[in-house]
């Protein structure tokens, strides 16, 4: 049985959430009305998950979790109560602090999205369950990760135009996409497609969020614009994302795909018939195997293919996915991921350039 902490400043909202856990089969290990409780409590017991308010008095959310992270780590969901921008702020620092997953408050039994909002807390505490997390480092012990086999192989570019880069995220990814696309040049010659798994209505304050320490345009795709270098393009809640040979974005309903709509996978078949060897494609942090095919498909046409390593992921599954199976040239960490993009891909664009 799934054991949770339930970390609520105020009673009737720890009682409403320990009651749902409870009534759908977890177990209720504790609750805290603060910050300060919830760290004493950790120091008796170690749940399986710790759901997470932002705003408590004495010790607040986002410090609580870094504590967590610290010192005893424990997968952490925060539950918001609102998508206002200050409130994404928030929520967006406590993922970068090692917060795995965001999700929307459960409305009250009378609100006619209660079951949605209900199914929505429940499914994220139980897939938050099965994650394994590490010790965050304070920022002056960070120490560079150890590589993996691979890591630290730059992509070799020699010859190559590379006109889309296409990035495939899940759980833990935020924070790695804050810490790319912050390193990006303003001038970055050609347009990023980025599928992020996220809990439906985060979206837009993610790409407030990230647009606020990027020199890139960073915007949510609209069907039929065309994809500009420079520019970032999430695909939309619910929507798979691609783009044509023209350049132009494309949307499309239809199934979920490894569980997912957006899909990883769509986007790197898209991209793979769109442009093939002039393309990179890169795999960052989370569950499943999502794209992980996809990016072997993209290897196997002459793109280049870089996945996260395993020491700066919060969730080595899709990255691992596609190593197992070959489909990744490079096996970087975050940092190194920029490097090789804004280094190698800018070189490219250069001699697209004078080519031209």
């Amino acid at each position: 049985m799934i054991s949770v902490l339930v970390v609520e400043a105020f009673p009737h909202s720890r009682d409403f959430l320990a009651r749902l856990l409870a009534a759908a089969g977890f177990r209720v290990a504790g609750t805290a009305a603060n910050g300060a409780e919830a760290l004493q409590f950790l120091q008796r017991t170690r749940p399986d998950v710790v759901t997470m308010d932002l705003h408590m008095p004495v010790m607040n959310g986002l410090e609580t979790t870094r504590r967590i992270m610290e010192a005893t780590p424990v997968p952490i969901v925060i539950v918001c109560d609102s998508l206002a921008p200050p409130e994404m702020e928030s929520t967006f620092r406590a993922m970068e602090a090692g917060a795995l997953a965001m999700v929307q408050r459960p409305r009250k039994e009378a609100d006619p999205a209660r079951d949605a909002t209900a199914r929505e807390f429940l499914d994220t505490v139980r897939l938050m369950s099965e994650i394994k997390v590490v010790r965050r480092r304070r920022p002056a012990d960070k120490i560079p990760p150890r590589p993996a086999n691979g890591a630290g192989v730059w992509p070799n570019l020699t010859g190559k135009r590379i006109e889309v880069v296409a990035i495939g995220s899940s759980t833990g990814g935020p924070a790695v996409l804050r810490t790319i696309l912050k390193l990006l040049p303003r001038d970055f010659p050609a347009p990023l497609l980025i599928v992020q798994h996220l809990a439906p209505g985060f979206l837009p304050g993610l790409v407030e969020w990230l647009g606020g320490t990027s020199a890139l345009t960073v915007a949510i795709g609209s069907a039929g614009e065309t994809a500009r270098p420079g520019h970032a393009y999430f695909a939309p809640d619910g929507r798979h994302m691609g783009i044509g040979r023209d350049g132009r974005i494309l949307l499309a309903g239809g199934e979920n795909e490894n569980g997912a709509r957006p899909s990883v996978a769509h986007l790197f078949r898209s991209v793979a018939l769109a442009y093939g060897g002039n393309a990179a494609a890169v795999l960052l942090t989370g569950m499943g195997r999502d794209g992980a095919d996809e990016m072997k498909l993209l290897k196997e046409k002459g793109a280049v293919t870089i996945a996260q390593n395993e020491e700066s992921s919060a969730v080595h599954g899709m990255p691992a996915a596609a190593i197992q199976l070959g489909a990744a040239l490079s096996i970087l960490a975050p940092e190194q991921i920029a490097t090789a993009l804004t280094s190698r891909i800018t070189e490219s664009g250069k001699r697209k350039e004078t080519d031209g």
